[in-house]
Parts: structure tokens; C-alpha cells; sequence
């Protein structure tokens, strides 16, 4: 009974220092910039390991007021139309992806601009079930204490856009040699369009694929009401 009394106590004890720390973290992020998420280590771990990669890590942090606001438009419009609706799950789109998975369909995924932020800031890149808890934790602690604006702010800072390249700063200097309060909505639309695969894809070489998706995002933009984040 002594070992089981003390496993129980040291278990209870890790379970409180995890909320600590979570939730600390949480707030702490909710007023200063984000300085590293654990894929941008994984990624340096990779190009580090690999004599095809370059070692490559660019990152520059901006407020909102300094990015386009066709920035947060195009990625409104493309990764999560319900953002400004839902509390951190779109519960439709998860049951749609359920359903059509069950067929063996392939469809785009059900992850909203939230659930995609705490995975880059918190986790791990994976779909285990442990994973996928700890999402749907960060994801709740997360809209409880970012407003909206935080997390799209959050978002566009951390957001894998490219080989090396993170945030919708780094991605404009990159891709068109400006900052990111320049872009325009073609180029945000662009840039928007590679986020499902920024490793494969690149604004600066579209394929007719991605064309197509830079159009339905600018027609998207048209469609709905702006967001009033940023410019």
C-alpha cells in the first residue's frame, strides 16, 4: 500500500505542476512574443541531420497593427472561416471529417486557426492520442485567455510558411522583399494558399494547383466580412 500511496502522490504531483506550468505559460504568451515552438527545434534537428537540407531558421516577430490586414483575411478565409464564431472547435467540420474518413475520403482537415496555434506553440507534431488531448486542453485554456485578435496575432507569428521560415514577416521578405504590413491581397491570398504544405509548395513557383487556390481564397476574402485585425 506504501508504494501505491507514493506512486499516487508523485502522479498528483506531476498533474499540478503540469497545470502550473500550462497555465502560466498560457498567460505568459497572451502578452510577449512567442521566442520558439518545439517544430522549429524539430526542424533544426532535421536540416541539422541531413546533408540535402540547409540549416535555416528565420523568424520576426511583428504586432498585428505592423501586418497586412489582408494577411489575417487570406488566412481567415482559407484555414478557419468560423474563427471569429466557434470557441477553439468547429464541431461540424470535425464530424464531416469523421464521416468521410470512415469512407476513406480524402478531405481537408478539421484543425481551426486555434487548434492549429497550440499546436505550434505547445506540442508536437503527431496524431497520437495523448497528442490530441493535450490539443483540446491548450485549445480550451487558449480561448479562455487570448481574445481573438491574440491568437491571430499568435498564428501568423509562428506558422510554419516555408523551408527555415516561420511567421508571416519572415515569409514576405522572403517571398517578395517587403515587410508584412506591405502585402497586398494577392500576395497574402498566395501566401495563404501554401500553408497546407509550405515544405512542398512555394509562392514563388505556383502550380496551377495553387493558382487555383490563390482565387478561391481572394474570392473567399470578397465573400466575408473583414476581420478588423491589423492595418
Amino acid at each position: 500500500m506504501g508504494i501505491i500511496r507514493r506512486v499516487w502522490k508523485f502522479f498528483w504531483k506531476l498533474v499540478i505542476w503540469f497545470l502550473i506550468i500550462s497555465i502560466g505559460l498560457t498567460v505568459l504568451y497572451r502578452f510577449v512574443p512567442v521566442p520558439v515552438t518545439p517544430l522549429m527545434v524539430i526542424r533544426l534537428f532535421e536540416q541539422t541531420f541531413d546533408s540535402e537540407k540547409k540549416v535555416k531558421l528565420e523568424k520576426d516577430w511583428v504586432p498585428i497593427s505592423e501586418i497586412s490586414k489582408y494577411a489575417a483575411q487570406a488566412v481567415y478565409a482559407s484555414e478557419d472561416q468560423k474563427f471569429l464564431d466557434h470557441h477553439g472547435f468547429d464541431f461540424e467540420a470535425m464530424q464531416k471529417a469523421w464521416e468521410n474518413n470512415k469512407k476513406g475520403k480524402l478531405v481537408k482537415g478539421a484543425s481551426t486557426i486555434t487548434q492549429q496555434t497550440v499546436k505550434n506553440v505547445f506540442l508536437w507534431p503527431g496524431r497520437n492520442y495523448l497528442r490530441k488531448g493535450l490539443e483540446a486542453y491548450f485549445t480550451v485554456l487558449v480561448e479562455l485567455i487570448w481574445p481573438k485578435e491574440r491568437i491571430m496575432e499568435v498564428y501568423l507569428n509562428v506558422i510554419e510558411m516555408g523551408p527555415g521560415i516561420y511567421g508571416i514577416e519572415a515569409a514576405a521578405q522572403n517571398y517578395y522583399g517587403k515587410s508584412a504590413i506591405d502585402l497586398n491581397r494577392n500576395e497574402a491570398a498566395m501566401i495563404a494558399a501554401v500553408l497546407p504544405n509550405p515544405i512542398r509548395w512555394n509562392p514563388k513557383k505556383p502550380t496551377p494547383y495553387i493558382l487555383g487556390r490563390q482565387v478561391w481564397i481572394m474570392k473567399q476574402m470578397g465573400n466575408l466580412a473583414p476581420i478588423g485585425f491589423g492595418d
